[in-house]
């Protein structure tokens, strides 16, 4: 679960330190834009210290690392795969060649330093025009990755267009990534809102994006993680009719049920994905549906296929999955066929 991902400098000792503490799903540990070419190594040591200590026990944790035509990249893989974080954010990725370069080296790295191969997951940040009309292929590239990444400001800047509040001039985009990220059955982030002081200006962008079909935002101030947790945690009522969508598709199942309503609605397939959704973000809520950065294990994001394991957003449980899962939280029944 990334309801939010927190941009963190690399090169920033106290921010680092705290970040585990901010209360974001991910915190993103920037080697790139944030970093300057001069301090890029000491960023390095300093990313790489804190992973060793473990200070991550809440967030997951992502390493944004510079993009394939610089002079740093490799670097940046060499410096932090021994130490295991969850994902690799690489930047400006416009090419489903350029995640397979990518993909080898970190498994010569891996190998290198007994680091089990396919551990460390890809989430490619697509910012360019180009990155954006390959969005499908670059999700095709490797089994490392778990989802795209949208970068708003580099694209604007890229398309020569002017960066608005409202986010029309990124509307083509957002809907782009959406669509090639779940037809390869894989998750799509929003891009950072980026007015620090607009609150009610990020819970109107965050919003959006989740109307859209992301899964979760990104953001460059712990001010915006709260508001954008709300927006991405289903409600109280939501929960309430998952669970009920769910009990009553168990027990016309357990009834011999051709079909099922609920309050006077017919419940089709598409409702009782968006039921099995919701229960599982509130499953993962619950249990902490982060990352284990002891064992490595990922259990924030997956891809049928991958290293982490099968997507149930895609492959949703059988009918006595259903009927497991959906029992009653209060002992009772909740089913209405009317």
């Amino acid at each position: 679960m990334r309801r939010t991902m927190l941009f963190l400098p690399g090169n920033a000792p106290n921010m680092l330190i705290n970040g585990d503490m901010m209360g974001a799903d991910s915190v993103i540990l920037d080697l790139e834009d944030s970093v300057d070419p001069g301090q890029k190594d000491a960023a390095r040591a300093l990313v790489r210290n804190v992973l060793n200590q473990k200070l991550y026990r809440k967030s997951e944790v992502i390493v944004r690392i510079n993009p394939l035509d610089s002079e740093f990249w490799r670097e940046d893989i060499e410096a932090v795969v021994p130490s295991r974080p969850s994902l690799l954010m690489p930047s400006k990725v416009g090419r489903a060649e350029d995640i397979r370069e990518l993909d080898v080296f970190i498994t010569q790295v891996e190998q290198k330093c007994g680091v089990k191969t396919g551990t460390i997951g890809l989430l490619p940040l697509l910012e360019t025009a180009e990155g954006i009309e390959n969005a499908r292929e670059i999700a095709l590239s490797s089994q490392r990755i778990v989802g795209l990444f949208l970068g708003g400001e580099d694209l604007t800047a890229d398309l020569h267009a002017r960066r608005t509040k409202e986010g029309g001039e990124i509307f083509y985009a957002r809907s782009r990534i959406v669509c090639a990220a779940r037809a390869c059955r894989i998750e799509a982030y929003d891009t950072p809102f980026t007015d620090v002081n607009d609150e009610e200006g990020v819970r109107q962008d965050a919003q959006l994006a989740r109307d859209l079909g992301f899964i979760g935002k990104a953001a460059i101030s712990p001010r915006h993680v709260d508001i954008i947790n709300e927006v991405f945690t289903p409600s109280e009522a939501e929960i309430s009719y998952a669970h009920q969508i769910l009990e009553a598709i168990a027990e016309g199942g357990r009834l011999g049920k051709g079909a099922v309503s609920l309050h006077g609605k017919m419940i089709d397939a598409p409702v009782v994905k968006r039921a099995m959704q919701i229960v599982e973000m509130e499953n993962a809520m619950a249990g902490g549906g982060l990352v284990d950065q002891e064992s490595g294990d990922n259990r924030a994001g997956c891809r049928p296929g991958g290293t982490a394991g099968r997507n149930e957003d895609f492959f949703p449980p059988s009918s006595a999955e259903w009927r497991l899962r959906s029992q009653p939280r209060d002992g009772g029944s909740r089913f209405s066929g009317d």
